[in-house]
């Protein structure tokens, strides 16, 4: 195992002779619910992938993700989390090897910011690149319509005004994240303004397309998803608090949720991004497999 994830790393064409062949599968297979306690909406990965870690299937998806959509010359979104961190790594050294040029990058939170400089990569604002050609980010869950729960680490808002500015939105995850229904396998992360705060979490449980979810104050880290690492209430990058929906059964109308919502007052974003991915590459049993919209 540590030969072939040494080879991994190294280039473009050895990331490839890494990973497991593409072979593209239905919707209905890949998106196919398993029961499991706890984690209803989670697909299961059989023992051909148990071999690699879950750190090695998000490597391989984003470091592929990369590798087929960034061209040089492009402007470039850069999500957050620990499958977008690889994406950025690849990004990294191929300007820093000479493969690519002329690139900027826009990141979606400062975790991300800190990781791109580290590695030299040219980075502007929306205030100076408003369109993008392409963003790559990874999802807490990815449903059969491709739409998602994002904002596990607490990036939703900055997330969403960049890659809805994309021409492109890439969205890469191992086979954990498949759902048949959004809402049971991951909480539902939505920022709201600290001012009033009770009171905007009591109205957004009262939304009829979120009827029967548990909404729980984010405390602790802001990017620890709906884990409590701490007794303080958790603030995001743009001084915000995050209240964290628990469902026991999928979100009826995703998109009409998404709607509701967006219009609450006292509500500034919610983690549900619908109807914006361009293709999800998903790393599992399988091997690689992309998903594009129907």
């Amino acid at each position: 195992m540590a030969s072939a994830m040494a080879s991994l790393s190294v280039s473009q064409v050895q990331v490839r002779s890494v990973a497991p062949k593409v072979q593209l599968r239905s919707s209905t297979r890949a998106f196919a619910p398993v029961a499991r306690p706890g984690h209803v909406c989670r697909a299961k990965v059989n023992k051909a992938v148990c071999a690699l870690t879950q750190d090695e299937l998000k490597k391989m998806v984003g470091y592929k993700a990369v590798d087929d959509y960034v061209k040089s010359g492009m402007v470039v979104g850069l999500g957050t989390g620990s499958t977008a961190y690889f994406a950025v790594e690849r990004l990294g050294m191929l300007l820093k090897s000479g493969e690519m040029k002329d690139i900027v990058a826009i990141p979606t939170s400062l975790r991300t910011k800190e990781q791109a400089e580290s590695l030299g990569i040219p980075l502007v604002t929306l205030d100076t690149h408003s369109k993008l050609d392409v963003a790559i980010d990874g999802a807490d869950e990815v449903d059969p319509d491709l739409n998602l729960v994002k904002g596990g680490g607490g990036a939703l808002l900055r997330e969403k005004m960049v890659e809805i500015m994309a021409d492109k939105f890439i969205v890469i995850v191992d086979e954990s994240k498949l759902c048949a229904g959004l809402g049971p396998g991951f909480p539902l992360p939505v920022e709201i303004t600290p001012f009033c705060h009770e009171h905007t979490l009591r109205l957004i449980g009262a939304l009829p397309s979120l009827k029967g979810c548990k909404p729980v104050l984010r405390l602790g880290s802001a990017a620890t998803g709906s884990k409590k690492d701490g007794e303080e209430i958790a603030v995001t990058d743009n001084g915000n608090y995050i209240v964290d929906l628990f469902f026991e059964a999928p979100i009826k109308d995703a998109p009409l949720a998404a709607k509701e919502l967006k219009e609450l007052c006292g509500v500034v974003e919610h983690g549900l991004f619908c109807g914006m991915s361009t293709a999800v590459i998903i790393a599992g049993s399988d091997g690689i497999t992309v998903q594009n919209p129907k």
